[in-house]
């Protein structure tokens, strides 16, 4: 659920591209041919990106560091909390303004895929990509999340931690996103060959 992530990662593409990558973890299977081929590759993209970065040893070693038995949440977690690191790093910025916003624009025009559908009003209305700069808005996202799935809310019980382990999370991230950004750049902007 890194939208702004993401969305970074595909602001040089067109507009169906970087819509492909919003939306991309509210789109299931493989079958992606009800979508336009721009849309599609920007799923595409998104999954690979997904799963270049749960491979990478930053994230592996936050999820080693995460409470045991909570393990398995906690890689949801860390999305949201990159996105934190990536909007307080960019805050304020011309560029971020007008990526947001494009963002924005994108989401409000077109309807979400069925899981998403229902929180991408909500996310644009409280302008979610810009308030991931504040900690508290984004464990409270987190934590948001968790109340979506079923059970008991695991990864509001990763909060405490995120807190704890916040240096350590921001030290996994400036490792993180330079390497992601430099094997795009690399690799004609698909991070797996």
């Amino acid at each position: 659920m890194n939208f702004l992530a993401h969305a970074w990662l595909a602001s040089s593409g067109s507009d169906d591209f970087l819509y492909g990558n919003l939306v991309a973890d509210g789109v299931k299977g493989s079958d992606l041919s009800a979508w336009t081929s721009d849309v599609a590759h920007g799923i595409r993209h998104h999954r690979k990106v997904d799963a270049w970065v749960d491979q990478h040893p930053s994230v592996l070693g936050a999820k080693q560091r995460a409470p045991q038995g909570k393990r398995r949440y906690a890689g949801i977690a860390l999305d949201i909390v990159w996105d934190h690191f990536l909007a307080r790093d960019k805050a304020g910025r011309d560029e971020q303004q007008k990526l947001v916003t494009r963002c924005y624009d994108l989401l409000s025009a077109r309807s979400a895929p069925n899981r998403l559908e229902a929180m991408v009003p909500y996310l644009v209305e409280h302008d979610w990509l810009r308030n991931y700069a504040d900690f508290e808005f984004t464990c409270n996202a987190v934590a948001g999340l968790g109340r979506r799935l079923s059970g008991p809310n695991r990864l509001a019980e990763l909060i405490p931690w995120l807190h704890r382990d916040y240096a350590l999370l921001e030290a996994d991230f400036q490792s993180l996103w330079p390497a992601l950004s430099a094997t795009l750049s690399s690799s004609g902007r698909n991070p797996v060959r």
